[in-house]
């Protein structure tokens, strides 16, 4: 028993090591985006396209990655993805023009796509799901930490050493860390789980052979599984109120060192570090936290995971108007508690799309999940955002994921409805709940 425990926790420090070092990679570029700007004479609107590629790729891969994870090893996949990803993050020292840059960035995408998908799985195997919240609330610290080291390293070092220096310190650990993941025993799929899901119920035997496993057709996938899915309401609105928090998250990490650079007087490197110290110190607290609360109220209220992401999220709403709307004192401190609450809701709603689905086609649900709320989210929303403050101001942009904040608060709220019971402990064990 205690060399599991080490196994599952040395599997999760990599897995969360790797996550940072995705984090870190795409936050770089938000810091040095006026240096990119500057040298390739871009607009604001082909700044942010550069994001919205890389991560239109991601999407486009990841139901690729999914179901090839619920068939083969996701420990071969994590390490091949994140070679190749952290190899193409060397490219840019070769990257001299803006089409290459677009190109690098659409590629590590691709590369990307297979981690992403792929180790929340993993994660969800490792601990029992009464944990889940708090196990990914240490997972997702890459979120913040990630992104507040890539600001960091790209507004210092960018500002010293052009801004493809800090590309080089984002991807040379990245070799090692998937390497690592060779050691790490794969777990067993579903190990832990307790509720009964009604998806394929009889196509998929329990305990079905890994052979039978690979044996299913690509048509079964397509017209009964991903069908099957959209048709699972606790699955639906925990991926579209992820969609509309990861359309307001995606903006706001884009533009806002930008904002306060040109709209509020800050130099640069001042701008990453003030808001790489916001999402920092407020991430790895929010993370914590709303994990902690949402597995606190789970035996309580059978929807905390939805209730805990969607109350943050409309909290969140009158700080961040604040925060855009009324320079001085009160920015700084608007801005903090809004990137808290908006953070607050990432382990919880990640827990909630896990445990919507059974283990069978989790890596699946992932990828599918993945390919909607990047669709709706994050890839629209920095071009949307660049063209606004093109044409009006960096002020009328920041509307648009106050908008999709409130939309995901009323999104999962409604879902909270939706959500599948946990089994009930017995003295023989977990009894499996009726789902449905």
């Amino acid at each position: 028993m205690a060399r599991t425990q080490l196994h599952s926790w040395t599997a999760l420090s990599i897995l969360t090591a790797l996550n940072l070092l995705n984090y870190v990679d795409r936050s770089v570029l938000f810091a040095v985006q006026p240096l990119v700007q500057s040298e390739f004479h871009l607009t604001n609107t082909q700044l942010g396209y550069l994001t919205s590629a890389f991560l239109g790729f991601y999407m486009v891969a990841a139901p690729f990655t999914g179901p090839l994870a619920d068939r083969y090893s996701r420990k071969r996949i994590i390490v091949l993805g994140g070679i190749f990803w952290s190899g193409l993050t060397l490219v840019t020292a070769v990257t001299h023009t803006y089409w290459e840059l677009l190109v690098r960035h659409t590629l590590v995408g691709v590369g990307e796509a297979t981690f992403v998908t792929i180790a929340p799985t993993f994660v969800a195997d490792l601990f029992p799901e009464k944990k889940r919240g708090r196990i990914f609330g240490i997972f997702y610290l890459a979120i913040p930490v990630g992104t507040a080291a890539g600001y960091i390293l790209g507004g210092r070092l960018g500002a010293h050493h052009g801004w493809r220096f800090p590309f080089y310190i984002a991807a040379i650990p990245g070799f090692f860390l998937a390497l690592a993941m060779l050691l790490v025993p794969e777990p067993e799929r579903g190990r832990f789980d307790s509720v009964a899901q009604p998806l394929f119920e009889g196509r998929i035997p329990q305990g079905a052979s890994r052979g039978q496993r690979i044996t299913l057709s690509a048509s079964f996938y397509l017209k009964k599984l991903y069908l099957a899915l959209f048709r699972n309401p606790a699955y639906c609105t925990a991926v579209l109120g992820m969609a509309a928090m990861t359309f307001a998250l995606g903006g706001i990490q884009v533009w806002m060192p930008t904002f306060l650079s040109r709209a509020r007087g800050y130099t640069l490197e001042s701008a990453n570090e003030v808001f790489g110290l916001i999402v920092v110190v407020d991430g790895i607290l929010a993370s914590l936290a709303g994990g902690w609360l949402g597995d606190f109220l789970l035996p309580r209220m059978r929807g905390a995971y939805y209730f805990v992401s969607a109350a943050s999220m409309a909290l969140g709403v009158p700080f961040m108007i604040v925060a855009l709307f009324r320079p001085g004192r009160w920015m700084l401190p608007a801005i903090a508690v809004s990137a808290f609450l908006l953070l607050f809701n990432t382990s919880p709603l990640n827990a909630a799309i896990v445990n919507s689905v059974g283990a069978h086609i989790r890596a699946t649900a992932i990828a599918i999940s993945i390919f909607v709320f990047h669709l709706l989210g994050d890839v629209p929303s920095p071009t949307m955002m660049g063209w606004v403050a093109d044409r009006r101001s960096f002020e009328a942009a920041f509307v648009l994921p106050v908008s999709a904040m409130m939309v995901s608060a009323a999104i999962l709220f409604y879902g909270m409805r939706f959500a599948p019971p946990l089994a009930v402990e017995s003295a023989s064990g977990p009894a499996q709940a009726r789902a449905g």
